[in-house]
């Protein structure tokens, strides 16, 4: 059953006032009696009317908080974006709310509304839904919001990314020079900036290279584990097997290693390996793995950074965007030269 939402209409009735005076309270118009505004402030509070929102928003007071939403906690890649945020956030005097999603737009929703009813001063998030309607929420409340990781596509925010397309054209271009000319991939979500970029990075190399695209090589993932194992199966089943793999995120990097481990699938022997982002078992796996590296701790201190400028703002501010730098970091996955 679908849960009801209060809407102004009920603020009124409990209030036992018209929804015009409801309206020129939530919009700061003035022109109301004290005595009037507390019983609306009053509704709205017993009603939950937007998780208490609104009535919030109108005596807004500085908590010195700042929430964070991440798509998954598991994923290595966050928590050290995390001690970023927290490290830079501590120097700024700052404390620091930390919410994962699993991936869903609907719990993300969910905690964007907790987060405004506890009167954080301002988001750092990683969306599940670059497209969603929720984030509306919280610049209605005046709240700031930085981006991180992925774009908000239909509200201009404050933004830090990594060069995505370029540490990808970069790991398949090594690939390339290498003499491999069937380099598989397994993606992310389409729908995402990062799952996007990195494919688009692919297909560059492969295109500036003269390298047919073959879309059998191409493995559809969701940044989780369980696909990179999966898509390593899948091209160790297929026809005409690839030399080299090219994994999009950590986790899907994981599960994939996972899969040629229990293959037998011999790494950096009968296929060379590299993985976006740094991750814990790469230096640790024999042989080690190479990865496109990002400067993990770097995001999160921009991040607050910009938060922080933008919740102290004097006047306005353009929007802003960062676009770091990854680096290539080769080691023994992808050592051996195929004979051209």
């Amino acid at each position: 059953m679908m849960e009801y939402k209060p809407t102004i209409e009920d603020v009124a009735k409990l209030a036992k006032v018209s929804i015009a005076t409801v309206s020129r309270v939530i919009n700061n118009q003035g022109g109301v009696r004290k005595v009037t505004e507390d019983r609306i402030v009053n509704a709205i509070n017993e009603l939950g009317y937007i998780r208490s929102a609104v009535a919030r928003s109108m005596k807004r007071k500085e908590t010195h908080t700042i929430g964070i939403i991440v798509p998954d906690i598991k994923n290595p890649f966050f928590p050290l974006v995390v001690s970023g945020i927290e490290q830079k956030a501590r120097e700024l005097g700052y404390y620091t709310i930390l919410s994962s999603t699993n991936e869903s737009p609907i719990v993300e929703e969910e905690i964007v509304k907790i987060f405004i009813e506890r009167g954080v001063d301002g988001v750092i998030i990683t969306t599940a839904n670059e497209t969603g309607d929720h984030i509306k929420l919280l610049q209605d409340q005046g709240i700031p919001i930085v981006a991180v990781d992925r774009a908000i596509k239909k509200f201009d925010v404050d933004t830090v990314l990594v060069d995505n397309v370029n540490g990808s054209y970069q790991a398949v271009q090594h690939l390339i020079l290498q003499g491999h000319k069937r380099i598989a991939i397994i993606c992310g979500p389409q729908q995402t900036t990062p799952g996007l970029e990195r494919f688009l990075g692919y297909k560059k190399a492969l295109e500036d290279y003269n390298i047919p695209f073959d879309e059998s090589l191409v493995i559809q993932g969701d940044f989780m584990e369980g696909s990179g194992y999966s898509g390593a199966h899948e091209l160790y089943d297929s026809e005409n097997r690839p030399t080299a793999i090219f994994s999009s995120n950590n986790l899907m990097t994981i599960g994939c290693i996972k899969g040629l481990i229990d293959l037998d699938w011999k790494l950096g022997d009968e296929v060379s390996f590299i993985g976006f982002d740094d991750v814990e078992i790469a230096t640790f796996i024999k042989p080690r793995l190479s990865v496109v590296s990002r400067p993990m701790m770097t995001i999160g201190e921009i991040a607050v950074q910009l938060l922080y400028e933008r919740m102290n703002m004097k006047g306005e501010l353009p929007k802003r965007e960062y676009l770091l730098s990854p680096e290539l970091k080769i080691r023994e996955s992808c050592q051996v030269k195929i004979k051209i």
